[in-house]
């Protein structure tokens, strides 16, 4: 209950950051031009808010009189209604005059544009309105991550310094690869640290440069390999290769039982060989699987009842365990910070803003690569909803990973927003550079039916992310 608290906060905190920054963007261009802006909430107000306060602290700012009435007796604009929502989804800011999920009053848009009204300003003015949710969400991942590089800096196992090299799946091992082989680089450049941008680049490359055996050698790959392919495989394509050495030994485990000790090396189990963890978590992997076949106590008895080899010493031992229900032995593994050192790297002031910039733009990259797998059957299946990005924060409350969470899911939502779909800030860009290349507004009524479009199309894809949430939940898909 502890951790999916911390998670829930460090997630409601990073999308409250994050929709406050972005709908300000638009607040402020609206207001730099002119614009009135009626409602900026943070999280939506359906019904009812927790939140809300009105006045027009712009009209102070630039040392202007508060409304007065006019000659009707009504008071003249009164400034934004600033609030808080209570469905932490999202959140909006309302701008006089646009055709949006907020307004969309056909015969209210009849009358003759005012001077304070979105649709009232030239169209280079609202152009800078829309992308600036967009342009402030990318400004603030690259101000991040160049925070993150100066206090921080970068910690990280580099490759070439892992002792036992790589431990390869059947397909690597059908292109080339082997068992201990230290990546190096590929033809598109330098193979750093293992994680996603590396299996990104080792994909699209067309050579791989490896170090086996004390000298380099030359894989030659097809240049399109999948990457979801990659991850969604098991086990997948590689993986640092770490020794079954036995950390620790839980007391009244199967291990324990069996007199297991640390410094043991597991040498196999259920008869199958193991000359690593990867390979160890795998067999145990499939001895778990079996377990969803058993209808019994008995069933599931003889399957958790196996044998191991270890040794110690360098002599070998068999014993009869039996597992517990969950297929563990009781042993903690080894990783690969017990035999590569650790990379760390400080940055200056100035060092960290190029840092910083070349990381969010390889972020960027990374994302808008991956995204063509979204539309294959595999890649709907890997869609996450908001369980899926909570899930992403750290267990434990740790500023250095949630600012770095923070500032992947800016970069999300400043591209996903500019995406030229209605309803989103892409899609009204998209209509403002129609307008400006033929010189005339698309017709009012298409860009309501447009909105719904958009809007039926946002509603779906979340109905989808979320369901895959809810469905990884109770185990009915992986």
């Amino acid at each position: 209950m502890e951790v999916f608290l911390i998670k829930t906060l460090q997630f409601i905190l990073a999308i409250t950051i994050l929709v406050a920054l972005h709908e300000g963007g638009h607040f402020f261009f609206s207001k730099l031009f002119g614009v009135r802006v009626n409602k900026f909430y943070i999280f939506f107000d359906y019904k009812f808010k927790l939140f809300s306060t009105k006045f027009n602290w712009w009209r102070k700012l630039r040392g202007k009189e508060p409304a007065k009435k006019d000659k009707d007796g009504n008071y003249e604009y009164e400034g934004t209604e600033y609030g808080v929502g209570w469905i932490p989804l999202g959140g909006y800011c309302q701008i006089e005059g646009m055709i949006d999920e907020t307004q969309h009053d056909l015969e209210k848009l009849k009358e003759p544009a005012k001077p304070w009204e979105f649709r009232g300003k030239p169209c280079w003015q609202r152009l800078l309105i829309m992308i600036g949710g967009v342009l402030v969400n990318f400004l603030l991942a690259l101000l991040i991550y160049i925070a993150v590089f100066f206090t921080w800096g970068e910690d990280y196992y580099a490759l070439k310094d892992m002792q036992y090299g790589m431990k390869f799946n059947q397909d690597a091992i059908a292109l080339g690869f082997r068992d201990g082989d230290k990546l190096l680089s590929t033809n598109n450049g330098e193979l750093v640290s293992f994680n996603a941008n590396m299996l990104r680049d080792i994909s699209t490359a067309t050579e791989v440069t490896v170090e086996r055996e004390g000298r380099e050698v030359k894989v030659s790959l097809p240049g399109n390999l999948s990457l979801l392919q990659m991850l969604k495989t098991e086990p997948v394509f590689c993986r640092p290769f770490v020794p079954a050495d036995v950390d620790t030994v839980m007391p009244g485990s199967a291990a324990y039982k069996a007199g297991m000790k640390k410094g043991d090396k597991i040498l196999a189990i259920a008869g199958k060989d193991v000359d690593s963890w990867n390979t160890f978590m795998y067999e145990a992997g499939r001895i778990a699987d079996q377990l969803t076949d058993c209808t019994t106590k008995a069933d599931s008895q003889k399957v958790l009842t196996t044998t191991v080899v270890f040794s110690r010493n360098g002599v070998a031992d068999t014993a009869k365990v039996t597992l517990d229900n969950e297929a563990h032995l009781g042993v903690g593994m080894t990783t690969v910070a017990n035999y590569t050192k650790l990379t760390h790297k400080d940055y200056t002031l100035l060092e960290s803003i190029p840092g910083g910039i070349n990381y969010a733009l390889d972020m960027l990259g990374g994302y808008v690569s991956d995204l063509k797998y979204v539309f294959t059957s595999d890649g709907a299946k890997q869609l996450g909803g908001f369980g899926a990005i909570g899930g992403m924060f750290p267990p434990v409350w740790d500023w250095h990973l949630f600012w770095l969470m923070t500032a992947f899911l800016s970069i999300i939502l400043a591209f996903m927003n500019i995406l030229p779909i209605p309803a989103l800030d892409g899609g009204h860009v998209l209509f403002l550079i129609y307008e400006m290349i033929f010189r005339r507004q698309p017709n009012e009524k298409f860009l309501l039916y447009a909105q719904y479009f958009g809007m039926g199309i946002l509603g779906l894809l979340m109905l989808v992310a979320n369901l895959n949430d809810i469905l990884r939940f109770f185990g009915i898909m992986y």
